[in-house]
């Protein structure tokens, strides 16, 4: 990692920049993905999932026959590990349904806001170098509980054509409705448009890398909603002495392994607990699989040292992390003030993987500084807040007037006339 002293504010734009291309250098192969996929549906899929993926498929649909051979394939002791956390998160995500609002503004005058389930929705799980079978609980289970009537997933197929095992068994264990083998963009675009196997969807959900992203961003402009624009994973710590100098290089590693565009930030008071964190970093990353992935997005990352915690702070908000561990003696602080971040993990003891797999909490989350404007998925990410009102013979009678004036000062006659027709036969 690359150690930075008390950087100048002037200075933290370019210093916290993360290491993707911009919009520029993807868009292009984007635009043409989508407008093939647009105009020739299921073969242009086809074209590019051999092209991507390097395989051709005999259909990209996911059989009832392939959803029992992974359920049988997974051991008992990952089916066990899946339903507790899918136990915790649908606690979690139940715990954030909400009643019915309901206020009389005026006399005669009812307003109520109720939440309705998006009905069509698809979820992106990425494939590549980890099977992202826990995406699928973030996902699926809070679009079961809010009542999505239809739950489409596309995940890109193997070498041989095949979803991994834990992918296809959580997905059928979560109400997934329909599982297609298509990854990448032309996934996205799919999901956009509709093809022969795979339906139009209304809102897209799903992290990605970041053509994925893209893809995402420009299904916007074809009227399909999306969650986030959520692209390489991200973490920032800030940390100082009371920190264990080990957790802390461990959740930088757990972070960096995802793949090698992550970046991880280490902020600290502290230079010796800079130095120690190093230190375990180069220890840990020689025992991991992923040592490769992981050294690569490490060179991305960096340690910056700051004099104290309002410094910190202000740094860590014009970043903007998806997820953040603050590890400190002034948690609080922190945890009061924090204004820019995706998921808070709190001392010692809370590891980002908890977050990732099983403390209940939603892991996708806003990646890239999104984090300023956006939330991570939750429950009402699959729901919509319809309106409703009544108004009485007395209501319209209370608010006619005022409706009256402000229509006319508008120009807008006809919207006057309406109420004006009705407080004539009141009369």
């Amino acid at each position: 990692m690359n150690t930075i002293l008390n950087p100048q504010q002037k200075d933290w734009s370019k210093i916290l920049e993360r290491p993707t291309k911009t919009v520029d250098d993807i868009e292009g192969t984007v635009n043409e993905v989508f407008t093939d996929i647009q105009k020739n549906g299921d073969i242009a899929v086809a074209r590019y999932t051999k092209k991507f993926d390097g395989v051709s498929l005999d259909s990209n649909l996911v059989s009832a026959f392939e959803i029992k051979e992974a359920i049988d394939a997974v051991s008992e002791e990952l089916k066990e590990a899946i339903n507790f956390a899918k136990e915790n998160i649908t606690k979690f995500h139940t715990a954030q349904k909400t009643k019915k609002v309901f206020v009389e503004t005026t006399n005669g005058v009812s307003c109520w806001q109720e939440k309705r389930p998006i009905q069509k929705v698809g979820l992106y799980i990425p494939g590549g170098t980890a099977p992202l079978f826990s995406t699928v609980l973030m996902l699926a289970v809070p679009a079961q509980i809010a009542g999505c009537k239809e739950i489409v997933l596309c995940s890109p197929p193997n070498k041989e054509g095949d979803i991994h095992p834990a992918i296809l068994y959580t997905a059928n264990l979560c109400g997934v409705t329909k599982i297609i083998k298509v990854g990448g963009i032309q996934a996205i675009a799919g999901f956009t448009f509709g093809t022969e196997t795979i339906p139009q969807v209304y809102k897209i959900f799903g992290p990605g890398n970041q053509f994925v992203t893209v893809a995402k961003q420009l299904a916007t402009k074809h009227g399909v909603a999306i969650d986030m624009p959520a692209g390489p994973s991200e973490l920032l710590i800030v940390a100082d002495d009371s920190a264990k100098a080990s957790y802390v290089a461990s959740d930088l590693l757990s972070q960096a392994e995802h793949g090698a565009d992550s970046q991880v930030i280490l902020v600290s008071t502290s230079k010796e607990l800079i130095k120690k964190v190093e230190e375990e970093i180069e220890k840990q990353i020689k025992e991991l699989p992923r040592l490769e992935i992981a050294q690569k997005a490490i060179t991305n990352s960096k340690s910056i040292f700051v004099e104290n915690d309002k410094i910190a702070l202000d740094l860590i908000n014009e970043y903007g992390p998806e997820h953040f561990i603050v590890c400190t003696n002034n948690n609080n602080f922190y945890i009061d003030n924090i204004e820019n971040a995706g998921s808070v993990f709190i001392g010692n003891y809370t590891p980002e993987s908890a977050g990732d797999y099983a403390s209940g909490t939603n892991h996708t989350l806003p990646t890239n500084g999104f984090s300023k404007s956006y939330s991570g998925v939750n429950l009402d990410s699959f729901t919509k807040a319809i309106t409703f009102q009544e108004i009485s013979k007395e209501g319209i009678q209370n608010i006619g007037r005022s409706v009256e004036i402000m229509a006319a000062t508008e120009g807008l006659q006809a919207h006057k006339n309406a109420v004006t027709l009705r407080l004539n036969d009141l009369k």
